[in-house]
């Protein structure tokens, strides 16, 4: 009987340190957990962390749902335009033939990461670092400008992607327009 209970000490030990760590575990799982009510806002950063996920994935669908009205109608504009072109020049390649022009550069490159983010009341700027391993001075800091949507009968707002403003000074929304001008 001796031997017995010996036995089963080291299981004993076990189950009751388990318990002990499940326990004190229990208080900091529930801090991690939002008070029931409260809404919680992306902040500009993980709008930026968004953004960067569907260039790497080349999945403009992960950004559709957080950009402004008025980015939205200029895109709908532009890819209306790009398809009556299409259909006149069915053998050409089209003005949108690459896609949006989400970032300066068409290449892929091999990370992107937010950088620097200001912020007002209403706007934020988060700069988009594009890297490439082999070609590091072909790196380049793309920004975006996002706008504070508000939510009716609340103080807090959606940040939303307005444009994305290039290096050189040029813009994703002026680029929608200036795509067609050469053709």
């Amino acid at each position: 009987e001796m031997l017995m209970c010996a036995a089963r000490l080291p299981i004993i030990l076990l189950t009751a340190a388990l318990f002990a760590a499940a326990f004190a575990a229990a208080p900091a799982l529930a801090e991690d957990k939002e008070p029931q009510g409260q809404m919680v806002v992306l902040k500009a950063n993980q709008i930026g962390q968004i953004f960067c996920l569907s260039r790497m994935g080349n999945d403009d669908a992960v950004i559709s749902g957080i950009l402004t009205d008025d980015l939205n109608t200029r895109l709908k504009a532009a890819e209306d335009k790009n398809d009556a072109w299409v259909k006149q020049n069915p053998n050409e390649k089209p003005p949108l033939g690459d896609g949006i022009p989400w970032q300066s550069a068409a290449d892929s490159a091999d990370t992107c990461d937010t950088g620097l983010v200001t912020l007002s009341k209403t706007d934020a700027k988060v700069e988009i670092k594009y890297t490439y391993k082999d070609y590091p001075e072909a790196n380049y800091i793309d920004t975006l400008i996002l706008k504070k949507v508000p939510i009716d009968g609340m103080d807090v707002g959606h940040w939303r992607i307005d444009d994305v403003i290039y290096p050189d000074g040029t813009d994703l929304k002026s680029s929608l327009v200036s795509a067609f001008d050469t053709y």
